[in-house]
Parts: C-alpha cells; structure tokens; sequence
C-alpha cells in the first residue's frame, strides 16, 4: 500500500476521535449512593501515660541501713518490707522511755496516796492548809510527768517502728538507690531509697490546642456534647505498634487554664491496666468523642478526587452525564471518609474508572454496593 494512503486513513482517525463529543463510555460506569449514617466524630491526639500514685519511697528516721528484702522491679502490696534501718539505737531509746514511764507512774502512785492522806490529817486539823496544798500539787504534776512520758515512750515507739520501711502503696518498685551499710538521712528531704508506681488504673494524659478547647466549650454550651469537666467522655487508645483503638477509657481531669506559652490545655483520661500490660512513660495515640451524633455522608477515601487544593467526586445525573462536584473532606470513619459539604446523600457517585469519566460525558452506569469497593 502506498505511504501517503496510510498517512491519510491516521490524520482520518485521528481526527475523528479528536472532534467527537462526548458520548457513552465503551463500559458501564460502577457508581453508588453514599453511605448515610449517625455517627460522632472522634478527635485524635499523642500523649503519655502516667501512673495515677507514684511515690518516692524515703526513710522517717537517720541510721545505718542493715537490709532491703525486696525484688527491684517487682509487683508489690501495700506494707510490704523493703528497707530495715538498724533498730539497736532506737530499741535502746524505746527502753529507757519505757523505764522512765515505770517511774513516773510509780511517782504518780506515791503523790496520789500523799494527797489521800493529806485530805485526812486536814480534815483533822494534823496539818495547815499549804501543806495539804503543796501534797495536792504533786499530785498534778506528777500526772503531767506521767503524761510527758508517754508521749516519749511513744515517740521511740514510732521511731522504731520508722526502722522498718514498708510499701506506702501497692505497684511496681524500683531499683535500690541504697545499698546495706550505708548512713541515711531522716530529715525532711532524706534520703530516696527506692520509688513505686501503682499499675492500675493508669493515667493518660495528653495537650489539646486552644482551637480543639473553643470547638469542645462551643458545644457543650449548645447542648452537642458535654465538657470532659463534667462528663466521663469515652475515649480509645492504641500503642505505637497497634493499628485498633484496643483500649479504652474516659475523660476524668481538664486542666484549669491553658497555657500561656503553648496555647495548649492538658486533658487526662484514666485506662484500665488491669493485666499491667501499659506502663507509666509509654506514647500512645488517643481518640476523643470530639462531636455530638449527627448525620453523616461518607464514602471511600479512593472516591475523592484531588485538583491541586481542591477535592471532588464525579457525580452522574438521571440522564447519565457526568459532572464533577467540589466536596469538603472530613475525617475518616469506620474506613470512609466523611464529606462535610457538597453532598446531600441523594448523588449518584462515581466508585472507580475515573480515567474513563470527563464532565459532560454521558454514561452507562452499573449500580455496586460501597462494601464492594472497601472489599477490594
């Protein structure tokens, strides 16, 4: 065949394909309504958790430590020995408050029978009114002696019940930041011997921007969704290595004030721990009920479409044309996306083939379920 006669029959076909409207695609075209629903939206944020009781375990009374019957690292119970300071010095007090007591007594038993007798010899006249006075005031103040040595005896008792340092509170203990032998302050800032964090429940605490706080005091005062301050919102957490929201909790604190400097408000929420999986320092991802039930369109994420900035999904209308409808993302739900604005939920909406779709064109179109579409 002769060279110009197959260069006419390409510029033939080239051309009618450039100057044919639109018309029907080769195949139909999958579209779907969207999915409506109720639903409330959830608000994401990185935090830490905290233990709820931490306590930096410190000796009440100076001396030499002679013991630490404890497992660093290990779970333990509210009074359980960790630390026993040298308790010879403080036995040696608590005996000699014990005997001074013995003899305060026995003083207060002798001033009592001095002031009987006096009472008698000067009903009698045996005796002057300063002397059965002065036999009366013994008395008393033996009593006070009497007093101020149990008061002693007490304090050595305490003291020596100080020589043994027990859990404060039941959680996990730390290492031994003293060893055996070594000389420990009782003073108020002593010596830290160990520390406990409790295990559960735990603390998860988190910043919210001051935008996130004007949204959440908006609706609480409409009446969408109540304050964290006064309600026990749901929330859901997931370590860094999990993809679900496994473990949840609820809202139990918001900070006071926001701060000045970040423009943050610190919010907490409490975590059941009970197999003690999550520990005090961990990062976690949270969600917060961040809305009140509202209706919702949502479809695929790989509907939307993206035009630089703008978002949109490929619409046909009854007669089959195609047009292209700006929309408004929001976040994603149960893995759609929810369309905060452009949709009412009647379109027919495009699900795949978007290559073979222009506005203006007029299509077949295959009804599908949106399941299909996240199936794939």
């Amino acid at each position: 065949m002769p060279r110009p006669f197959v260069f006419t029959i390409c510029v033939l076909a080239i051309c009618s394909a450039l100057f044919t409207p639109p018309s029907q695609a080769q195949a139909p075209i999958n579209v779907s309504h969207p999915v409506v629903r109720e639903i409330v939206d959830w608000d994401e944020y990185t935090g830490r958790f905290e233990a709820v009781e931490r306590v930096e375990v410190r000796a009440r009374v100076d001396g030499y430590l002679y013991e630490a019957p404890f497992q660093e690292g290990a779970l333990v119970e509210a009074g359980t020995i960790l630390f026993v300071i040298d308790q010879r010095p403080f036995k040696i007090a608590l005996d000699a408050a014990q005997a001074e007591l013995a003899e305060a007594e026995s003083q207060l038993r002798l001033a009592r029978r001095e002031a009987e007798r006096g009472g008698e010899l000067r009903r009698n006249g045996n005796i002057s009114q300063e002397a059965f006075d002065q036999r009366r005031e013994q008395a008393i103040a033996s009593e006070a002696t009497l007093r101020a040595a149990e008061a002693l005896v007490a304090r050595a008792e305490l003291d020596m019940e100080f020589t043994t340092v027990r859990a404060s509170i039941s959680g996990r203990v730390g290492s031994k930041l003293v060893t055996k032998g070594n000389l420990i302050s009782g003073n108020v800032g002593g010596t830290v011997l160990t520390t406990i964090v409790s295990q559960d429940p735990i603390y998860f605490t988190f910043e919210a921007s001051e935008s996130d706080y004007l949204k959440y005091a908006r609706q609480h005062f409409s009446g969408a969704r109540a304050s964290s301050r006064d309600a026990p919102n749901p929330v859901k957490v997931r370590l860094l290595d999990e993809k679900d929201f496994v473990h949840e909790g609820v809202m139990n604190y918001v900070e006071n004030e926001l701060n000045a400097s970040s423009g943050t408000l610190r919010g907490r929420a409490v975590i059941s721990n009970t197999d003690g999986f999550l520990q005090p320092g961990q990062f976690g991802r949270l969600r917060l009920l961040g809305s009140g039930e509202y209706r919702a369109i949502l479809l695929p994420d790989s509907v939307v479409q993206s035009e630089q900035s703008r978002k949109f999904v490929f619409t046909v209308d009854e007669n089959g044309t195609v047009a292209r409808r700006i929309v408004q993302p929001g976040a994603l739900y149960d893995g759609l996306r929810v369309i905060r604005e452009g949709l009412n939920g009647e379109e027919l909406i495009v699900i795949n083939g978007f290559h073979r779709v222009r506005p203006g064109m007029t299509v077949d179109t295959s009804p599908v379920s949106i399941d299909t579409v996240l199936s794939r």
